[in-house]
């Protein structure tokens, strides 16, 4: 037994895996030029992603075991925390995409990055399922 609590991890996976559908209409919002409700849902991507890192930081501020005890704590820190510096990579993306929608037209050539961005997300997510399957569920 690792002693690792459920319910708060389980509420961080439900909204980083449901930030996957927000980015989505952020993308729908951009394809129909409408620039105001895709700066928003992106926004709200990127809280959500952020709400999941800080819920990282408060679970491991309170586990029981280090990085150094034991096969599962290195594993669990390394898994989860390279996990954490994409979700970290994916909000910063999202935070250069916005910032290229506030120049005029930026977008009205194409949005090769946002969908990149959008693709980097739904596979950090698919990951996070696996992860959390294998960590949480499967202890």
């Amino acid at each position: 037994m690792t002693g690792l609590e459920t319910r708060e991890p389980l509420i961080n996976t439900i909204v980083l895996i449901s930030s996957s559908f927000v980015i989505y209409v952020a993308e729908r919002y951009l394809h129909d030029k409408k620039l105001w409700g895709f700066r928003i849902f992106l926004l709200a991507t990127m809280a959500m992603g952020g709400y999941f890192l800080f819920g990282q930081a408060v679970e491991w501020s309170g586990l029981p075991f280090k990085f150094q005890d034991g096969l599962f704590g290195g594993m669990f820190y390394l898994l989860t925390g390279f996990h954490g510096l994409h979700v970290l990579t994916g909000i910063l993306l999202q935070g250069l995409m916005l910032g290229r929608s506030l120049t005029p037209n930026n977008y009205d050539n194409g949005y090769f990055g946002v969908e990149a961005t959008s693709l980097f997300w739904h596979f950090v997510d698919v990951i996070w399922i696996v992860l959390y399957t294998l960590i949480y569920v499967w202890q």
